[in-house]
């Protein structure tokens, strides 16, 4: 769901050199003091923005699971993950859960500075961290989702991966929704824009599957960044529409492993306005893909048996459809697949082959920044060995918008 942001100018803010400081404002002086600034250029804050945003979610999910529930602490019990359904063997196959840990808070503040503008963004939530539990205060470690800063067409920091178009994600109430059927990547980068335009280099980092083997081997001993362009397209009719194209290398350098290759992928996402309603999509394939699709749901390639990678072949997509009842009410409809064709031979029979999960949900919001919903989802994953795990979720959410 899109956020909302409160912002408070701060073209009123006097200098904090000033001495007369009772003509400071509130925000003025929070501002000052968190980044510990004793002395700020008045020009700079005279044309400043500073934007506080976020929400606060909070979900109730009662899950089946067909293959006995995972531990308390598990990431499939926050949000679907492909892959991490299966459950463990003796455990119950119904549990409930309820947390807060998809609330976010965000800073943002935008410049203009001689003709120049300056922007930097930082946000953190609560979701993956294992370092809690529910036992008594149920304390979560914030991470960090966002940190960059962008001066004119450039960007520098953390964000989402230029391969992956986030505005065609489908409303849904899970984290991610859909998650085996989009890019889905946050990491360090390089970016231009201009116009409808986007390059970047991005953090390089290769996962791949020991030879016969369904162990993983995660190498960030790579050289060269992972190389992205996208176009961004947006029809007289009102669709907006990106294509996006990836290229980079799979390396390991390890004392028994000095191997690279070549991975690549193109994607196609977009949003087509239907009236009132609107249709979501994201379709995506590529040799060596690996991390960026599926959450890793399957490694970028093989180790054979001379110890050279071989890139795996994976495609996937998802298809939503929003209906608004009225302005109130509204309905999104996901349906969500992805599959990979691994070289069996190379590999354990226990690796990943593919996965599927739908979505129906209906969410009302009395007013514009509260919302309450509730949604069904099912989900399968299957293994080369023909093992099937399956989850079926009903979850309920209140969301408030700051």
């Amino acid at each position: 769901m899109k956020q909302s942001t409160c912002s408070v100018k701060t073209n009123s803010v006097n200098n904090p050199c000033d001495k007369d400081n009772s003509r400071l404002s509130i925000i003025g002086i929070l501002v000052v003091s968190a980044l510990s600034v004793p002395c700020v250029n008045a020009s700079v804050l005279e044309s400043t923005e500073v934007q506080f945003g976020g929400y606060i979610k909070v979900d109730a999910m009662l899950s089946d699971y067909s293959n006995g529930a995972p531990g308390s602490g598990a990431i499939s019990r926050q949000f679907y993950v492909p892959g991490a359904i299966y459950g463990t063997a003796g455990n119950g196959e119904q549990v409930i859960d309820f947390q807060a840990r998809e609330s976010r808070f965000n800073f943002k503040t935008v410049s203009n500075l001689e003709g120049h503008k300056l922007t930097a963004f930082i946000e953190l939530d609560f979701m993956t961290h294992a370092d809690g539990n529910e036992r008594v205060s149920n304390s979560y470690s914030p991470r960090i989702r966002h940190a960059f800063v962008s001066y004119d067409h450039w960007t520098f920091g953390q964000s989402w991966t230029t391969f992956q178009n986030p505005a065609a994600l489908p409303e849904n109430l899970d984290f991610v929704g859909a998650a085996e059927g989009t890019p889905f990547v946050r990491q360090s980068q390089i970016r231009y824009t201009n116009g409808g335009f986007q390059f970047s280099v991005e953090n390089p980092e290769t996962t791949l599957n020991e030879y016969q083997s369904a162990s993983r081997i995660v190498s960030g001993s790579g050289m060269v960044p992972d190389f992205v362009a996208r176009y961004n397209i947006k029809t007289e009719g009102g669709a907006k529409l990106s294509i996006a194209g990836i290229a980079r290398q799979l390396n390991v350098e390890t004392s028994q492993l000095d191997s690279t290759a070549l991975g690549y992928g193109v994607s196609f996402s977009g949003i087509l306005p239907v009236g009132k309603d609107d249709i979501k999509f994201t379709a995506t394939y590529g040799d060596g893909l690996g991390r960026y699709m599926a959450l890793n749901y399957v490694n970028a390639g093989v180790i054979n048996a001379d110890g050279d990678i071989e890139a795996i072949t994976s495609y996937g997509g998802f298809i939503a459809y929003r209906h608004w009842w009225d302005e109130k009410w509204r309905t999104s409809v996901t349906a969500s697949a992805f599959s990979a064709d691994n070289n069996v031979s190379l590999m354990d029979e226990n690796v990943n082959k593919d996965s599927f999960s739908g979505y129906v949900n209906l969410l009302y919001s009395p007013i514009k920044p509260l919302t309450f919903g509730v949604e069904y989802m099912y989900a399968k994953n299957s293994k080369e060995s023909g093992i099937e795990g399956e989850l079926n979720r009903v979850m309920f959410s209140a969301k408030y918008a700051l």
